[in-house]
């Protein structure tokens, strides 16, 4: 191994080694990140571990419907006698699942057409970009609530795919505009100089710098899927085939009378706590990361 490989790879692991000292002293410096990112790995644990450490289909207790919270049933049972909680942990792994294929879908759309409008510019930037302004002139949640009425879905794939070609448009035209602004700097041009491909431009010289944007993205995206499928199976236009937040959410205020009587109260504050809690997790991961990789935001 030569020397200056030696040196490379020593001045990579100094790297690395920074940016985790930077981002522990960020997540340091407010406890609320660390509570950020302590319920984003909770959430994970309970979409992918959690349905078999605590199964849904525990023994029911035909005696106690919309029983109230116990030690043996911390959320109380639902209008089957079923534990709440287990149906919370159950339906995590639907609500994650379609938030994580849709924010891929999302980003990946909307980043590849931001990255060959801004970069190429002239023609197939205008093309692109009035597809772009005509996709966000349509009005989302009804087109959704049609889409949803005709094609019933209620797959984590088919609804991830059905809100990520919804809602790639303004990840677009921002990475658009972060496209332009970089693609004038100093380091494009010396790779345009050496005779460098488009693709690898765009690939080794312009994407690495927009990880910490896309990232970021993802989280949001996975914000919106969340609001979104609980929204549609709260409204009952999707059939209840599989737990879902918004299912527990339909059938405690329309099943039960959550909202005029105690009985089933425990069954709808559930899965409403788990939709604030997930969302305050990735808020909070989100400043941190923008901090993280902003260096401007550092408080010195």
């Amino acid at each position: 191994m030569t020397a200056p490989t030696i040196a490379a790879g020593g001045a990579r692991a100094t790297l690395r080694r920074n940016f985790w000292r930077g981002v522990w002293r960020v997540l340091r410096r407010k406890p609320s990140r660390m509570l950020g990112v302590a319920i984003m790995i909770l959430f994970t644990l309970m979409g992918v571990l959690g349905p078999m450490l605590y199964p849904e289909r525990l023994p029911r207790d035909d005696n106690a419907l919309y029983g109230p919270p116990s030690w043996a049933h911390p959320f109380g049972t639902d209008f089957e006698g079923t534990d709440v909680l287990a149906l919370v942990i159950t339906g995590s792994r639907y609500v994650l699942l379609t938030g994580l294929v849709t924010a891929v879908i999302t980003v990946a759309l909307g980043t590849g057409i931001g990255l060959f409008a801004g970069f190429r510019r002239g023609r197939w930037d205008s093309v692109l970009m009035r597809i772009t302004d005509m996709k966000l002139t349509i009005p989302g949640l009804p087109l959704l609530l049609v889409l949803s009425t005709v094609w019933k879905f209620s797959s984590p794939l088919a609804m991830g795919l059905v809100l990520g070609l919804l809602g790639w448009g303004g990840v677009a035209r921002a990475v658009r505009a972060q496209t332009l602004s970089l693609r004038e700097r100093g380091f494009i041009e010396a790779a345009r100089g050496l005779g460098l491909s488009t693709p690898h431009i765009i690939g080794r010289e312009l994407l690495p710098g927009m990880a910490p944007f896309i990232a970021m993205n993802m989280l949001i995206a996975v914000t919106g899927a969340v609001y979104a499928q609980v929204g549609l199976f709260f409204l009952g236009v999707l059939p209840f085939e599989a737990n879902n937040w918004g299912v527990m959410l339909n059938l405690a205020v329309f099943g039960g009378g959550a909202l005029t009587t105690t009985a089933a109260l425990p069954y709808l504050l559930a899965p409403l706590l788990a939709i604030l809690l997930l969302t305050l997790g990735i808020v909070l991961v989100v400043d941190a990361m923008d901090e993280i990789f902003n260096p401007r935001l550092r408080e010195e």
